[in-house]
């Protein structure tokens, strides 16, 4: 398969895998991660899960996300509820709602 310019012929969630890959091979200390499973299925959200936590164990990574399971293993939790802090604590101490 070809890639066109800009990926435009990959799927949102190659291009997700692409910029997971990008982030391992660069190395970076701090890593924003913005939704980055939303348009995959559930095994693949599981496997690019547990590469991160892998390959980014020593790194600072911050996480946006809507499902639970995306950041339950994080060492801490910020959940905004209209612009407001709602929540600030760790996992194990989270009340699902």
């Amino acid at each position: 398969m070809l890639v066109a310019e800009s990926g435009t012929n990959l799927s949102a969630g190659e291009r997700q895998l692409i910029c997971v890959a990008r982030a391992i091979l660069k190395r970076s200390h701090i890593l924003l991660i913005d939704e980055a499973t939303a348009n995959v299925d559930y095994a693949t959200d599981k496997m690019i899960q547990e590469v991160i936590a892998e390959k980014f164990r020593d790194r600072t990574i911050l996480t946006i996300a809507h499902r639970l399971n995306t950041i339950v293993n994080s060492d801490r939790i910020l959940m905004l509820q209209q612009g407001e802090v709602a929540y600030f604590d760790v996992p194990s101490n989270l009340n699902v709602m």
